[in-house]
């Protein structure tokens, strides 16, 4: 067997081949007038590059943009979140207290509680039979009417007062 040297480069591509047919032009097509267009002019490897930085820088932009604005948001529902749990703290106590006071307010209303803190506190004390007055009343009732007649005048603006002189004139 005959030993054969390998003779590969790297980063080379392999030739194009020409197609056997050509592709016709359309004599239809119409043609761009070349003195009212400007023509291109051939764009440089350093402007493709450039071109190139540039639309990486934007897109770069872009997403710091995005993740910018999604980090606001999540700060702002972090902020909310933590209003709204300050408020259900507040609820809290409040109704604590609530429950509180209602219970010292069902203390004083007892009966015993208020009659200790009226001995203790006013020195009150309970009537004995000493204390008590009995009235008699006779069965009778002597209810006089009123001798004299109340005529209320209410308080009228001018039309009611013209009705009410008409009504008086007709009768």
């Amino acid at each position: 067997m005959a030993y054969r040297q390998v003779s590969y480069q790297y980063e080379t591509s392999p030739r194009k081949v020409k197609p056997e047919y050509e592709k016709k032009k359309n004599p239809y097509s119409k043609k761009k007038k070349s003195s009212t267009l400007k023509q291109k002019e051939p764009v440089t490897k350093n402007e493709k590059t450039l071109k190139l930085h540039v639309k990486t820088a934007l897109y770069i932009l872009v997403g710091f943009a995005i993740l910018f604005a999604i980090s606001y948001r999540n700060s702002l529902i972090t902020a909310s979140f933590d209003r709204k749990e300050n408020l259900k703290s507040q609820l809290s106590t409040l109704q604590k207290e609530n429950a509180q006071l209602e219970i010292s307010i069902q203390n004083s209303l007892n009966l015993a509680n208020i009659e200790k803190s009226a001995s203790e506190l006013l020195g009150m004390k309970k009537l004995d039979e000493t204390q008590k007055v009995y009235v008699t009343l006779p069965k009778k009732d002597y209810v006089e009417p009123a001798s004299e007649q109340i005529i209320v005048k209410e308080q009228t603006n001018w039309f009611q007062k013209l009705i009410d002189n008409i009504m008086e004139l007709i009768k």
